[in-house]
């Protein structure tokens, strides 16, 4: 009989917070190797903070994270980095770093210290630039790019530290509607092409629909539903979450969910948190 093999990340009784105040508590979720969990709700849920926790940027108060199945908490960073790449909301390059330099700074995780780039820390730079259609502007300032060309090159760096995992917040934050699913694309191909494992936070329904295998919908840092996007992405459970009126179709060429928002629910429909 065959052993299932432990989930790629998992959280199990996941408390976190920021000062007095608690954001998740006794938060359970497991992201089996291979899939893309798709963490969405509204703002202030706490779907930023919980990425942050899974990628020990922030302590848990209480729990705790496994990686592969051991706890990320007695893990050397280095060896963290090594096995999970991170990519924050929003994130800012140093000042006249280039491109390829940019992507380089992915590999220090497998080199020495102050140590130069090996070889295979070349090929995986390169191999990571021509993946992601950087390497045609390696030699040009990050802080002169696009708004979608600096996105593919943060992406970049986080595939040449050569992980099975990639967490990403927000990666099409601030970008129009083309870049975005060029972004979304891009880490799509990328992830069947290396099969990797891939949790995102995202605000829009339509695309955690279309491109993640899985939803998890997170209410006052509770786990309001997880399943299939199908599953999800139901007018019941959209009132539920956003506190709005929606119509729920199917994508006649992606056979996924779109969400179509009327008017705010009224307020019966609406959960409501009393706070002291």
């Amino acid at each position: 009989m065959t052993t299932p093999s432990a989930p790629a990340l998992s959280a199990i009784g996941l408390g976190v917070g920021y000062g007095s105040r608690l954001v998740a508590a006794d938060l359970h979720l497991h992201v089996d190797a291979g899939s893309w969990v798709a963490l969405v709700g509204r703002n202030g849920c706490g779907k930023s903070t919980v990425l942050r926790a899974l990628s020990r940027l922030m302590p848990a108060r209480s729990g705790q994270i496994l990686l592969d199945g051991q706890a990320i908490s007695s893990l050397p960073t280095r060896e963290i980095a090594r096995r999970m790449a991170v990519l924050p909301q929003g994130p800012q390059p140093p000042a006249g770093i280039t491109v390829r330099e940019l992507v380089e700074l992915g590999r220090h995780p497998h080199r020495a210290l102050l140590g130069p780039l090996s070889a295979a820390d070349r090929e995986a730079v390169e191999d990571a630039m021509n993946l992601t259609g950087t390497a045609e502007y390696a030699h040009r300032y990050v802080d002169r790019l696009s708004g979608g060309e600096r996105q593919r090159v943060w992406l970049a760096l986080a595939l040449a530290q050569q992980t099975d995992l990639l967490l990403l917040d927000e990666p099409t934050t601030f970008l129009d509607i083309g870049h975005q699913l060029e972004v979304l694309d891009l880490v799509a191909r990328l992830r069947a092409a290396r099969g990797l494992t891939v949790v995102t936070v995202l605000h829009d329904l339509g695309h955690a629909a279309r491109y993640a295998d899985r939803m998890v919908i997170l209410d006052e840092g509770r786990i309001l539903a997880d399943g299939r996007p199908e599953q999800v992405v139901t007018p019941e459970l959209v009132r539920r979450a956003f506190g709005v009126e929606a119509t729920v179709l199917t994508d006649p060429v992606t056979g996924t969910p779109v969400v179509l928002p009327h008017t705010p629910a009224s307020s019966p429909h609406v959960p409501q948190v009393v706070r002291s």
